[in-house]
C-alpha cells in the first residue's frame, strides 16, 4: 500500500483508505493483513555459512593471523603456514557456529518484548468500536491508532485528532528537540519529509500529549524504510543507535576486553621483527628464522576469545531469559552487568508500585473535603476520556479507584458533560477538564489539577494565603506524601478552543495526598545488591519527603536528600563528588538525572540505570547498562539493554550474577591463556638466542597452539567460584597485564628449568637426533605445564567440571603425541625415562610457585 496524495484532507484520506474514525473491523483487518503483509521493515537476510565465515577475518586476532600464515607462505614456510591457516579456520567455525547460536537465541528474546500498539477495531458492522492492544507486525493500512506519553508509532499515520502532542524524531533527522504534531485539513504546500506536522512518523516516539491518527503506511513502504534505502538490516540498526542516543557510548566491555587485545595486537606485531633483528645479530641468522618468529607471534594469540565471549554471554543470556525471565537484548550488556558497582534506579513503578492510593483530600484550611476528591477525580476522568489517552496515569488511576470507593454514587457522582481538556505535560506539570455542569448554563467550569507550586500560581490568592497553603502542602511533601492542588476557574461557555493562557484567575479549592505503596520484592532486592557489593542511589523526579520515605520504608537510608536544582551549578568534578556520597537526589529533571549518571561513570564507576518512563531515556542511554521493567513504555523498552519481564525485582540481582559468571569466565580464559602463553614466549626468545638451533620448530609450536586453544574451549562451560560472585567484576586491562606478567615469568622460569633438565637427560647438542629430543622433551613439558595452569589458576576450584577433563586431555596429548605417527612427521622423539621424573620435579616446583604468587596476589 502507497501513500494517499498528499492534498487530501483527514476525511477523504479514511475514505480512500476505506476506513473511518470508527475503525476497522476485525474481518477487514485479518483480510489486510493476509493481502499487504506484516507491519515490518524487510527482514535481514540470514547470512549464509560462507558468509559467515568471512565475517569472522574481520576480528582482530583472526585477521593478524591470517596475515602471519600469507608471510609464512611468501617465504615457502609451507608448514607454518598450513598449521596457522588450520588456527584461522578452527577459529572461524568455531565462531561463526556460537554467532549462529547467539542470533537465533537474541532473535528469540527479542520477541518477548514485542511493542504492541492501541487500535480501535470492531468486531462486527453494528458493534461499537473498542481500543485493543496488539502486537506492531499485525498493524494494517486503515487501522485508527491511538497514541500516548512514551508510545513508538507503529506505522506511519496520519492525524485525525490531537492534544498537546509533540514527537521525538531524532531516530528520523537527528533533531533532539520535540516537535508539534496537530492535525490539518490543508497540508502546508512547503511541508516535506519528516516536517509535516499533520503526519506522525514510524520510528518516532511521543514525546508529550496524545493523538489518534489513521494509518497511511506499513512495512516497507514508511518513510522510514525509503529514507535508509530499503535495508531492513541498515534500518533496525540504524534506529537501535539513534534510540540508544546516536553514536553510543564506550561501555566497561569496550574498555575491558577491546583494550587487552589492542595491546596484545600491538605485541603480536612487534614480535616478528624483534626475534630477526636479535637472531640476526646474535646469532647471525637472516630469513630462516621468520617462520620461527611467525610461530612465537602466534604463541602470543588468544585466538580463541571471539568463540569464549560469545558462547559465555550468549548461554547466560539464555539461563537468565530461562529462569528468571530478564531478557538481554545486547550481549556484551551482560558483562557490563557483572562489572556494575553503581545501579542509579527511578522511583516510581520501580522501588514503589505502579499505582499510588490516596492518603488524604484536604480543603484550604487542612480539614478533609471529599469534595476536593471529587473535583480531582473529574479532573482525571474528563482529560483522559477527551484526551484520547490509551491508559491513565497512574496518579489519575489512584483518584478515579477512590472516587469510586469513597464517594457516595462513586464515579457516577461525578455528573459533568466534558467540553475539552488540556493534557498534563512535564514542562508545566498540570492538566485541565473544561466541563459543563447541567445546573449552569452558559457557563464552562475549568478544573486544574498538578504541581502545588504551578496552580497557586494561577490562583487569584493573597501573600498570607498563598504562603500558609505552601507550608500545608509541604508539611505532607514532608511526610512522605505526593500532593496534588486543585483548583476551578468559572469561564463564560464558548466554542473556540482553550489553551494554557485559560489557566489564570483560578479558586483554590484544596490539596489531595497521594503515597506510594512499595513494591512486593523491592527490600529483598536492595538488600540483595548491597550484599552483591553494589551500591543503590535513587535518581527521582519526587519530592525529597516522598522519596525519603520510600527508602526508609525499604531499608534504605536515604541520608541527606539532595535537590537535584542544587547540582546545576556544580562542575562535573564537584558533582561526581557529591553523587559519590549522596543516596537520593530528588526533583531531577531528565537532563539531570542523564548527568549524574554520566558523572559516575567519568569518576571511574560502571553504572547501571533502572527506569521504565519517557523522562528515564537519557539516563537509559548515559548509562553503561540500561534496564527496565517489561511494562515500562515502548520507547524505554527499546532503548533498554536489558529488560525485567518478571515484576520480581531480585531478578536484578541474578542478572548481575549471571553478568559476573559470564565475565569470570572470560577472565578466567583471557589470564591463564595470556599467562602461559607469554611465559613460552619469554622462553623461545631466551632459547632461541642462548641455544646454537632453534628451541621447537615452528610447526611444532604452532601444533602445541591449536592443542592448548582446542583444551580452552571447556572454559565458555567452566563454573565460576561462587567468591568471585560477591563483588563487582572488572576487567582492568593494566591489572590483567601485571597479573599474566607475574605468572608468566613463573612459566618462563619452569621452562628455563626444563632446559637445564634437557641439556643433561638428552645431551641435546648440534646433531640431528639431540634437537628432537630437545623439541620434544620443550613440547612434553610446554603442554604439561599448560594444563597445571588450567587447573591452578581458574575461578572455579573444584576438581569436577569441563576444565579438568579438558587439561587432563591436555597433558595426556602432551606424553602421548610424540610417540604417535603425527610425532615421528613433526620431527620428535621418543625421550629417555630419566626425562620424565626430572621433568615431573619441576612441575612439582611450579605448581609451589603458582599457589605462593597466588596466595600474594591475593
Amino acid at each position: 500500500m502507497t501513500w494517499a496524495p498528499e492534498r487530501r484532507t483527514p476525511l477523504q484520506v479514511l475514505r480512500a483508505l476505506e476506513s473511518g474514525p470508527r475503525g476497522l473491523l476485525e474481518s477487514e483487518a485479518d483480510a489486510r493483513l493476509a493481502r499487504d503483509g506484516e507491519n515490518v521493515l524487510p527482514t535481514r537476510r540470514t547470512p549464509s555459512w560462507p558468509l559467515r565465515l568471512v565475517r569472522s577475518l574481520r576480528d582482530p586476532f583472526t585477521a593478524v593471523l591470517a596475515s602471519l600464515a600469507v608471510v609464512s607462505a611468501l617465504v615457502a614456510a609451507w608448514g607454518t603456514a598450513a598449521v596457522i591457516a588450520v588456527l584461522v579456520a578452527v577459529s572461524c567455525v568455531l565462531r561463526a557456529a556460537g554467532e549462529y547460536r547467539a542470533d537465533r537465541s537474541a532473535a528469540g528474546l527479542r520477541e518477548l518484548v514485542a511493542t504492541t500498539a492501541t487500535v480501535v477495531r470492531r468486531a462486527g458492522p453494528d458493534a461499537d468500536p473498542a481500543p485493543r492492544e496488539i502486537p506492531v507486525d499485525q498493524v494494517v493500512v486503515g487501522d485508527v491508532v491511538r497514541l500516548g506519553p512514551g508510545d513508538l508509532v507503529p506505522a506511519d499515520l496520519r492525524l485525525l485528532r490531537a492534544t498537546g502532542l509533540t514527537m521525538h524524531q531524532a531516530a528520523l533527522t537527528g533533531e533532539s528537540a520535540p516537535v508539534r504534531k496537530h492535525p490539518a485539513d490543508e497540508p502546508s504546500p512547503d511541508g516535506a519529509g519528516f516536517d509535516r506536522p499533520e503526519l506522525c512518523f514510524q520510528g518516532s516516539s511521543v514525546a508529550s500529549g496524545s493523538g489518534t491518527g489513521v494509518v497511511v503506511a506499513t512495512g516497507a513502504d514508511t518513510r522510514f524504510a525509503t529514507a535508509y534505502g530499503g535495508d531492513g538490516a541498515v534500518h533496525g540498526e540504524a534506529a537501535r543507535g539513534k534510540v540508544r542516543g546516536g553514536d553510543r557510548r564506550t561501555t566497561a566491555f569496550d574498555r575491558s576486553v577491546y583494550g587487552i587485545s589492542w595491546i596484545l595486537i600491538r605485541f603480536m606485531l612487534l614480535t616478528p621483527p624483534l626475534v630477526l633483528m636479535a637472531n640476526a645479530a646474535l646469532r647471525g641468522r637472516g630469513l630462516e628464522t621468520l617462520p620461527f618468529a611467525v610461530a612465537v607471534a602466534v604463541g602470543l594469540t588468544p585466538e580463541m576469545l571471539p568463540v569464549i565471549v560469545t558462547t559465555a554471554l550468549a548461554r547466560g543470556a539464555a539461563t537468565l531469559a530461562r529462569t528468571h525471565e530478564v531478557i538481554v537484548k545486547r550481549l556484551p550488556a551482560l558483562h557490563d552487568l557483572g562489572a556494575v558497582d553503581v545501579v542509579c534506579v527511578d522511583k516510581t513503578g520501580t522501588l514503589t508500585q505502579d499505582r499510588p492510593v490516596l492518603d488524604c483530600a484536604l480543603d484550604a484550611s487542612g480539614a478533609e473535603d471529599p469534595d476536593v476528591l471529587r473535583w480531582a477525580a473529574a479532573n482525571s476522568l474528563w482529560t483522559l476520556q477527551l484526551a484520547e489517552v490509551p491508559a491513565a496515569d497512574a496518579l489519575d488511576e489512584a483518584l478515579l479507584d477512590a472516587a469510586e470507593q469513597r464517594l457516595p454514587g462513586g464515579l457516577d457522582a461525578l455528573e459533568h458533560d466534558p467540553v475539552a481538556a488540556l493534557p498534563f505535560d512535564p514542562v508545566r506539570r498540570l492538566s485541565t477538564a473544561v466541563v459543563r455542569t447541567p445546573d449552569r448554563l452558559g457557563s464552562h467550569t475549568l478544573i486544574v489539577k498538578g504541581a502545588v507550586e504551578e496552580v497557586l500560581e494561577r490562583c487569584a490568592l493573597g501573600a498570607g494565603e498563598r504562603s500558609r497553603i505552601t507550608a500545608l502542602a509541604a508539611a505532607r511533601a514532608d511526610d512522605g506524601l505526593r500532593v496534588l492542588a486543585v483548583a476551578l476557574g468559572e469561564r463564560p461557555a464558548r466554542t473556540r478552543a482553550y489553551t494554557t493562557a485559560d489557566e489564570r484567575g483560578l479558586t483554590f479549592v484544596g490539596l489531595v495526598g497521594l503515597r506510594d505503596a512499595t513494591a512486593e520484592t523491592a527490600a529483598a532486592a536492595l538488600t540483595a545488591l548491597a550484599r552483591s557489593g553494589v551500591e543503590v542511589k535513587v535518581l527521582t523526579g519526587d519530592h525529597p519527603g516522598t522519596a525519603a520515605r520510600a527508602c526508609r520504608e525499604l531499608g534504605l537510608a536515604p541520608g541527606d536528600v539532595v535537590t537535584a536544582e542544587r547540582t546545576d551549578g556544580l562542575t562535573d568534578a564537584a558533582l561526581a563528588e557529591l553523587a559519590a556520597r549522596t543516596t537520593v537526589f530528588a526533583r531531577c529533571t531528565p537532563g539531570q538525572k542523564a548527568r549524574i549518571v554520566r558523572v559516575l561513570r567519568e569518576r571511574g564507576h560502571v553504572t547501571g540505570f533502572l527506569g521504565d518512563g519517557v523522562n528515564d531515556l537519557p539516563a537509559l542511554r548515559a548509562s553503561d547498562v540500561g534496564i527496565c521493567p517489561r511494562d515500562a513504555v515502548d520507547v524505554a523498552r527499546e532503548a533498554a539493554d536489558v529488560v525485567l519481564a518478571a515484576k520480581d525485582l531480585t531478578s536484578l540481582d541474578h542478572a548481575i550474577a549471571a553478568g559476573r559468571r559470564s565475565g569470570g569466565t572470560i577472565a578466567s580464559y583471557l589470564r591463564i591463556t595470556l599467562s602461559s602463553n607469554f611465559g613460552n614466549v619469554i622462553a623461545m626468545l631466551t632459547a632461541g638466542l642462548l641455544l646454537p638451533f632453534l628451541p621447537m620448530l615452528p610447526a611444532q609450536v604452532l601444533v602445541q597452539n591449536l592443542c592448548f586453544d582446542a583444551a580452552q574451549l571447556a572454559f565458555a562451560y567452566d563454573r565460576q567460584d561462587p567468591a568471585a560472585l560477591r563483588r563487582p567484576l572488572r576487567l582492568r586491562p593494566r591489572e590483567v597485564l601485571r597479573f599474566v606478567t607475574g605468572f608468566g615469568l613463573l612459566n618462563a622460569a619452569a621452562d628455563l628449568a626444563t632446559f637445564a633438565v634437557l641439556a643433561w637427560a638428552v645431551r641435546a647438542g648440534s646433531d640431528a637426533e639431540g634437537q628432537a629430543s630437545f623439541h620434544t622433551g620443550w613440547f612434553t613439558e610446554n603442554l604439561l605445564t599448560q594444563a597445571l595452569v588450567m587447573l591452578l589458576l581458574r575461578a572455579g576450584r573444584g576438581g569436577r567440571g569441563p576444565v579438568p577433563l579438558a587439561a587432563s586431555a591436555l597433558a595426556a596429548t602432551g606424553l602421548l603425541l610424540p610417540l604417535t605417527p603425527l610425532g615421528t612427521a613433526l620431527g620428535m622423539a621418543a625421550l629417555p625415562a630419566v626425562y620424565y621424573p626430572l621433568v615431573g620435579v619441576v612441575l612439582g616446583l611450579y605448581a609451589g610457585g603458582l599457589g605462593w604468587w597466588g596466595r600474594v596476589r591475593r
